[in-house]
């Protein structure tokens, strides 16, 4: 019913075919965000995977579709469910592109708000409210808590949430609804989301991953009885649920194409005589990786694992990275094991759905206790990270150097477009601090913390 009335109600404003979103807003809309708000309204049911490619405005298309429901009453009360390093990016963008306040309500405002009023739906205090994702969703079980701590804990984070009336709901890098299986908490989550709102944005740039269960479990969300199992997926039946467009297609106000054409090669990076301190470095922290991961397997402890696998990843990255992962994992090894634990609740899933300064934070971050000698090893290899960098920039930062002054080359124009090495905050600022010294190009530094 509650879906039948919303649809009438969009169908008679549609009536008189005016789009009165773009024409208020303070950003002037690209023509594909104009095709997704025309075609996200067009539907009787605004439930849709906004899946443009990254780049290419999907926060904007859907404060266009918010602001179209507005303003034509159909929405008062908005919840924006986003991963914990994007919440600040949207109360920002919501507030300087569509002059909309939304409260960040984050872990920490909880005792707080508890402490005003005990029994008080902390999420009916605002009609805009932009939350974390893993804040909201529903837990088993957790370390040291009691059944009635967990049922507490579910209560104010997700049973209020669900029950909190909203008319629309956001869910930004929507994929980690999907999930491993039905029962995955994240997906726990979409699901209560999904039937907790008439209106329903999905949006992710990579929905798909090559998993077909976790894409159905996400388009299921917007329509369950279309998707009832995987054996109903196809294009056809998704078509009508997706709004994409590829950065190849997509054109400016002026009709030309938005995005220059893309060449990518691969660019050997080897170590010769003066590299032989970072040769010696990645050596031994490779050495410390594989036994410590054996023992993290031998003892069953994941978050060790997860550490070991993420340290591997730094030191290929940049020397600095690595360095400063080693000076925050013998902080963690230096406090009283008292305050330490041998493991944390993070999953593999959880694990695997994080972006690279996700993972950073997470692992480095905890206070997970050491394996055997775990200290000294740490240390050892800490000084050796730090001698490398004294003895001058990375081989990677010659080589990016070296390319950006080969003819024909427009530094000003250089794009590093690997994703994995954009995951790494450390390493994009050691690129930015090594290049005054060795030439005047300006290097600016962008990241999903920018302002």
């Amino acid at each position: 019913m509650v879906y039948a009335a919303a649809a009438a109600r969009i169908a008679d404003s549609l009536a008189h075919d005016t789009l009165l979103a773009p024409i208020e807003s303070t950003v002037i809309p690209l023509p594909h965000q104009i095709h997704a708000l025309s075609r996200a309204m067009a539907g009787d049911r605004v439930r849709y995977l906004l899946a443009d490619e990254v780049g290419l405005g999907k926060t904007i298309e859907a404060g266009l579709i918010m602001r179209e429901l507005k303003l034509r009453g159909l929405v008062r009360r908005t919840l924006v469910v986003v991963p914990k390093g994007l919440v600040a990016q949207w109360v920002a963008e919501m507030r300087t592109h569509f002059d909309e306040d939304f409260h960040p309500l984050t872990p920490g405002e909880f005792v707080s708000y508890r402490r005003l009023d005990p029994d008080e739906n902390l999420w009916r205090r605002y009609d805009q409210v932009v939350c974390p994702l893993d804040s909201v969703k529903p837990v088993d079980a957790r370390r040291g808590w009691s059944r009635t701590d967990v049922a507490a804990r579910n209560r104010e984070r997700f049973d209020d949430l669900l029950a909190a009336g909203w008319d629309l709901i956001i869910v930004d890098e929507s994929h980690r609804l999907g999930g491993s299986t039905d029962q995955v908490a994240r997906f726990r989550l979409g699901e209560g989301l999904a039937e907790a709102s008439p209106y329903l944005l999905l949006l992710s740039a990579t929905p798909h991953q090559g998993k077909t269960d976790a894409f159905h479990r996400l388009v299921s969300l917007l329509d369950r009885t279309a998707f009832p199992d995987p054996s109903f997926i196809s294009r056809e039946r998704v078509q009508p649920y997706v709004i994409r467009t590829e950065k190849r297609r997509a054109i400016d106000v002026a009709g030309e194409p938005l995005f220059q054409p893309r060449h990518t090669r691969l660019l050997p990076v080897t170590w010769d005589e003066r590299h032989a301190p970072q040769r010696a470095l990645y050596e031994a922290v490779t050495e410390y990786v594989r036994e410590g991961y054996d023992r993290a397997r031998r003892e069953k402890r994941q978050h060790i694992g997860f550490l070991m696998l993420l340290m591997q990843r730094l030191v290929t990255s940049s020397t600095r990275a690595i360095r400063s992962a080693l000076e925050r994992r013998l902080e963690v090894l230096q406090t009283p094991p008292a305050q330490l634990s041998l493991d944390t609740d993070l999953s593999a899933d959880e694990w695997s759905d994080m972006d690279g300064q996700e993972q950073v934070d997470a692992v480095l971050g905890a206070a997970v206790s050491a394996l055997r000698s775990e200290r000294a090893e740490v240390e050892a290899l800490l000084d050796a990270a730090r001698a490398c960098e004294a003895t001058g920039p990375d081989t990677k930062a010659e080589t990016l150097l070296d390319l950006v002054y080969l003819p024909g080359v427009r530094a000003h124009r250089l794009r590093e477009l690997d994703r994995e090495e954009r995951a790494w905050r450390d390493t994009l600022d050691r690129r930015a601090r090594v290049q005054p010294e060795l030439t005047p190009i300006l290097i600016v530094r962008i990241h999903g913390g920018a302002p």
